[in-house]
């Protein structure tokens, strides 16, 4: 693996790290808080674990940096969004349908939500509507979703760094005056600010934007490490600490990556759990739940349904990531071969210098 390769593997590794740390956050403390657990894990593992909760912002920042990579090598909107669908659609149905029935076989009751609520979840729209997660962790799903959707408007439509950076700062700024006065938000104004333009999580996405930047262009412009110093620093506005200062750790962990500092994490086990990270996700939380609350009702001491419902999210996972994501993914690039072909296409310029 040459060097770059180990860059980007090592950020695939960190993606890997992110979503174990989300899936044992939900697993232990947070299964405890929400059913009980017979267990009883020392207090300083319980406090590290609840760190686990925020590895869902690293994904943010890992969007950030993979959709403007993404961007700039898309020729227009309508490609860029049949790449984000086949990329994550299939699996995102797969994984519903396995929660869906999972939940209504083995609970917990108080998971489970209609069909006609499932199949708006299919949409990533349902959190708009008003309806239910299928699996709590569904709500990260939704707000990347949104992301898309503004960066393919911003991108296409202004078609120059210099004017997107503005919006981003117009869009940086509202997420500052959001966090600082979340209370004082006016009603009319709390959908656009709170959920469209999500100012709790924007600057994540932003920040991941502009390492990639510097990734791919060199040394930024003082316009742009400004931008990127307002991204970092919002993290500890916009979380209560201690987490805020893990979400900072988070941007320091992948600038180290980026930077080719952390190369060594990108070795074959963590490669694999990375390459798993997004199906384990859709799979983990509910039908985990479920079968910790089996094995508790067979019998079994709790570490044992924890490491069962590890097992099964991992195996479910690498059934989802080999049977579903990947050939999704290459019949899609096939196509769009030759669909480029037949149209006689012009290769994806770079839009932006």
């Amino acid at each position: 693996m040459n060097p770059s390769q180990s860059r980007l593997g090592s950020l695939d590794a960190l993606r890997g790290l992110a979503a174990l740390g989300v899936v044992l956050f939900h697993y232990l403390p947070y299964y405890d808080e929400l059913f009980g657990h017979s267990l009883i894990l020392p207090q300083l593992l319980t406090d590290a674990l609840s760190f686990g909760r925020y590895g869902v912002h690293l994904f943010f920042i890992l969007s950030g940096f993979v959709i403007f990579m993404t961007l700039e090598r898309t020729r227009n909107a309508a490609w860029f969004g049949l790449a984000r669908g086949a990329r994550l659609l299939p699996a995102l149905w797969t994984g519903i349908a396995l929660t869906f029935i999972s939940v209504h076989l083995l609970g917990p009751e108080s998971r489970a939500v209609s069909f006609e609520t499932a199949l708006l979840n299919a949409t990533l729209l349902h959190e708009y509507l008003g309806a239910e997660h299928v699996d709590g962790a569904y709500w990260s799903l939704v707000i990347e979703a949104t992301f898309y959707g503004w960066m393919a408007l911003l991108f296409y439509s202004l078609r120059d760094w210099q004017r997107l950076r503005l919006a981003l700062w117009v869009w940086m700024l509202i997420s500052y005056a959001g966090v600082i006065g979340w209370k004082q938000i006016p009603t009319g104004l709390e959908f656009l600010v709170k959920d469209l333009m999500f100012v709790k999580y924007a600057p994540l996405f932003m920040g991941g934007m502009l390492i990639y930047r510097i990734y791919r262009y060199g040394r930024p412009s003082m316009a742009d490490t400004a931008l990127l110093l307002m991204a970092v620093s919002h993290g500890v506005l916009a979380y209560k600490a201690p987490y805020s200062f893990f979400v900072l750790g988070c941007f320091a962990a992948f600038a180290l990556a980026v930077a080719g500092r952390l190369n060594w994490l990108a070795n074959p086990p963590l490669l694999w759990l990375g390459s798993l990270s997004y199906s384990l996700y859709l799979v983990h939380q509910n039908i985990g739940y479920g079968v910790i609350t089996w094995a508790y009702n067979a019998g079994l001491p709790g570490w044992i349904g924890v490491t069962l419902a590890l097992g099964v999210a991992l195996a479910l996972a690498s059934l989802i990531h080999y049977n579903i994501e990947q050939p999704a993914l290459r019949r899609f690039r096939a196509w769009r071969k030759r669909a480029e072909t037949q149209q006689t296409m012009e290769a994806p310029v770079k839009i932006f210098d």
